[in-house]
């Protein structure tokens, strides 16, 4: 195994001489760990969960409006398509969820930063752009979740309680939403959601339960001649992308992993690494087992909402009741992200200074935000193509551009030393590794900045083979070089040294399969936002009928 000091590689024997990272200020000689700014502490979670709570909570925030939308997922994806984009963004999820938590928490540069936010990490090496590019996307995956519940609850209203007045509805939604989301979105922690995110759970699965018992898979397939021909004729759908975005939404949750690996006791790597594998696993399995006999049961008359395609009956109307229920305790988990974004926009992340009377900044904002929510939710009778579109871009922006950006970003001198080697012969590599002691080197120093510069300089003048550009090199190099470039400049004021420790688990050694990862990354995220965003207008201008999503209204 082999890492990188300074950009070049180095051995692991070498790497475990140098592992450990300690930022002290110039002149002070002072950590910058016991500097931590209030701002930074008034987000940080004071509440901790165990391995079980935090995936609930993880979970939580997957299942949401997922327990109803995936089999119509499925419907415009196709069977076969749909549960191949269903395995593939859970793979996706999970290995983004830890590299960023890895790079903020145990990346030598950046471990000693108390980095504890998405956008913090993003801030190191793409500056205020990347800051403000993951914020944007925080703020449209979060408020376009939000909505969605109130939509969900506003639409599942008339089955449980039978009352089909509008005003009724409206004034039902905000009577029942008031009294337990709001109270729940004001909680400070996320660890304090553990017990709510449990039962969530429990009523997803009884609900799965209900639509598995109940759903008529059998007659509907037999009606369509068997399942070997619904799977050949619906195994791919050309609307596959939508089918996508809407379950990218649903797996959007890179933007809470930060507020819930912070809530995590005893944080390490490992622990972290099995609070998303349990979770996404979870999720994932409970997704495809509901999307199937959901999409079976119903095939194209699928709705938004499964539970619409049920008759109304006892049951049907306690698997309303229960989606109810899970609404309620999913949409603080979305309410904390919109909330703490807009905090850090607007007072740099002090969260608990008094603002309007009794009430401090944390509770007057969970309103706001529950407030701007709620006024469209009670004009609107459905945004499913907004959610759909919703997803593929905030989907592809926050869960699959961002990480592989950070990860080239924060390993850019490494990166840039593996662009070097692919270019130039063993022999040419050899001489420049031997020619540069180990002992010379250092994060910022200057010896190190003129071995980078020399290495950025013998990317730019070596000739370039076809495979450079087919393979988008030049785009990645760039990207590094940006990367390098912002983190010299984030951390001008800090004078960084190595000591000698343990290596230890939680290092993270960046490897020729890391880089291709994170380039994947990219290409998928740019490759899901565009043909996203391209089938819903294709489908919204040329379908005589169009389903909309989470509801029953149909325009013709």
């Amino acid at each position: 195994m082999s890492s990188t000091i300074g950009g070049l590689p180095l051995s692991e024997s070498d790497y475990h001489a140098h592992s450990t990272l300690v930022e002290k200020n110039i002149g002070t000689g002072r950590n910058s760990e016991d500097e931590v700014s209030s701002s930074k502490g008034s987000l940080e979670p004071k509440a901790q969960s165990g391995i079980f709570g935090a995936s609930a909570n993880l979970a939580n925030t997957v299942i949401g409006a997922s327990v109803v939308g995936v089999p119509y997922a499925l419907r415009e994806s196709g069977i076969i398509g749909g549960l191949s984009m269903l395995l593939l963004v859970s793979l996706l999820t999970d290995r983004s969820l830890k590299m960023l938590v890895g790079l903020a928490s145990y990346h030598p540069k950046l471990r000693s930063k108390d980095i504890c936010s998405y956008e913090d990490l993003a801030s190191y090496p793409f500056g205020k752009i990347g800051e403000r590019f993951i914020m944007f996307f925080m703020i449209v995956s979060a408020y376009g979740s939000m909505l969605a519940y109130l939509l969900i609850i506003k639409d599942a209203i008339p089955s449980i309680v039978a009352v089909n007045d509008k005003v009724s509805i409206i004034l039902i939604l905000i009577a029942t939403s008031s009294t337990i989301m709001l109270p729940l979105s004001m909680q400070r922690d996320m660890a304090s959601l553990s017990i709510t995110s449990i039962i969530s759970i429990i009523a997803a699965i009884i609900i799965i339960a209900f639509i598995t018992i109940n759903a008529p898979v059998v007659d509907s397939v037999s009606n369509e001649g068997g399942f070997r021909k619904v799977i050949r004729e619906d195994g791919f759908n050309p609307t596959l992308f939508i089918g996508l975005g809407i379950l990218s939404d649903a797996m959007v949750l890179q933007h809470a992993a930060f507020i819930v690996s912070g809530s995590l006791e005893n944080k390490t790597m490992k622990r972290w690494s099995t609070v998303t594998s349990l979770s996404i696993g979870a999720s994932a399995l409970l997704c495809a087992i509901l999307g199937s006999f959901g999409y079976l049961a119903f095939l194209d008359d699928t709705e938004g909402d499964v539970l619409n395609n049920f008759d109304d009956s006892l049951m049907s109307k306690i698997a309303n009741t229960l989606l109810v229920l899970i609404m309620f305790f999913t949409y603080p988990m979305e309410s904390f992200v919109l909330r703490h974004v807009l905090v850090e926009l607007v007072h740099d992340g002090d969260m608990e200074c008094s603002m309007c009377g009794p009430f401090n900044r944390r509770q007057c904002w969970s309103l706001a935000c529950y407030v701007i929510v709620l006024l469209p939710a009670m004009v609107l009778d459905d945004v499913g193509v907004v959610l759909s579109m919703t997803g593929c871009i905030a989907g592809g922006g926050i869960a699959y551009c961002a990480p592989g950006l950070i990860f080239l970003g924060t390993n850019a001198e490494a990166f840039l030393s593996h662009c070097q080697n692919k270019l130039l012969t063993k022999q040419v590599c050899e001489e420049i590794i031997c020619s540069v002691s180990i002992d010379d080197l250092s994060v910022h120093g200057e010896q190190d900045m003129d071995v980078t510069d020399g290495i950025i300089s013998s990317i730019k003048e070596t000739p370039k083979p076809c495979w450079w550009y087919l393979l988008g090199y030049p785009i990645w190099a760039k990207i590094a070089m940006v990367g390098k470039t912002n983190m010299e400049v984030k951390s001008d004021d800090d004078k960084v040294v190595y000591e000698n420790s343990v290596f230890d688990e939680n290092t993270q050694l960046p490897s020729e399969r890391d880089y291709g990862i994170a380039i994947f990354f990219i290409c998928f995220g740019v490759l899901s936002a565009v043909a996203g965003v391209a089938s819903n207008v294709y489908v919204l201008l040329h379908d005589e009928e169009t389903i909309v999503y989470y509801g029953d209204t149909y325009y013709e």
